[in-house]
């Protein structure tokens, strides 16, 4: 299921041995758009400060409760290295993260998640929970498709979505919109998709855009760049944040745009009878 990163804001992340604090924004990889932080505001315990928690330490979350169980303590989180949230966090300050936790890099080897742990991957009796071999086998080819899609960045980093929050969308011929918000499956947190409000250009609604559909970035203009018409834009498939983005909704955006699904064709022709 996707998930959007606003409802998401606000999880009270719950540690071993008490509640650590709320979610208050994202951190993606720009290479390959998938989140691999969640910026956390721990409470008065720890002065406030902001630290960084991996999907790989969550728990099954308790949607009800808007709440995630995580394998860490707060001792742990209390004495984890200390990043600057406010600025793009770089490779050098991830492996210290990652070395610190003893997680493994997801950037060595193939996979959204590479050679280290996938997400949930503390959980005990952990045996690919909450992917089964289907799903890695759409998220394997969906990386792989990606890839021979893409150049990869030289200089990858990690960038928090609320402060990718209003970027602007440019189609081919102009305009279509800013960024404001993002879907998120809530199995490998991988982004699928960007929500695009399309009101600052003409009286419009909201549609979705995918990343494999960027063709660029441009972090110093605040823009996004993306192989689409506005015209394309403008009669796609509107995004409705208060009915659930189901297969057939994937099916039909895609269908319009004329573009592959992140799945394998075979899997998704089989989901969908």
């Amino acid at each position: 299921m996707l998930r959007s990163t606003h409802e998401l804001e606000k999880y009270a992340i719950q540690a071993t041995d008490g509640e650590i604090g709320d979610v208050k924004d994202f951190f993606f990889d720009d290479d390959t758009w998938v989140v691999r932080y969640l910026v956390v505001s721990a409470g008065s315990w720890l002065t406030s400060r902001k630290v960084l928690v991996s999907p790989i330490s969550i728990h099954e979350p308790n949607w009800v409760a808007r709440t995630f169980p995580v394998s860490i303590t707060k001792e742990q989180v209390k004495n984890s290295p200390d990043i600057d949230t406010e600025k793009p966090v770089s490779r050098q300050n991830e492996e210290e993260y990652m070395g610190y936790y003893g997680y493994g890099s997801y950037w060595d080897g193939a996979g959204l998640w590479g050679g280290g742990l996938y997400p949930y991957g503390m959980v005990p009796g952990y045996m690919g929970y909450g992917m089964d071999r289907v799903e890695r086998e759409r998220e394997m080819e969906a990386y792989l498709r990606t890839e021979r899609q893409r150049h990869r960045n030289d200089d990858p980093h990690l960038r928090s979505c609320k402060a990718v929050t209003g970027y602007h969308l440019e189609a081919n011929d102009g305009e279509i919109g800013h960024v404001s918000g993002f879907l998120v499956d809530e199995k490998t947190w991988a982004i699928r998709y960007l929500i695009v409000d399309t009101s600052n250009w003409w009286m419009g609604h909201k549609v979705l855009v995918a990343p494999e559909w960027i063709t660029g970035v441009h972090w110093s203009s605040k823009t996004v760049s993306v192989d689409l018409s506005r015209d394309a834009v403008k009669s796609a498939p509107v995004y409705d944040s208060s009915e659930s983005w189901t297969l057939q909704s994937d099916l039909d955006l895609r269908g319009h745009y004329g573009r592959a699904g992140y799945w394998s064709d075979s899997f998704a022709a089989a989901d969908a009878l």
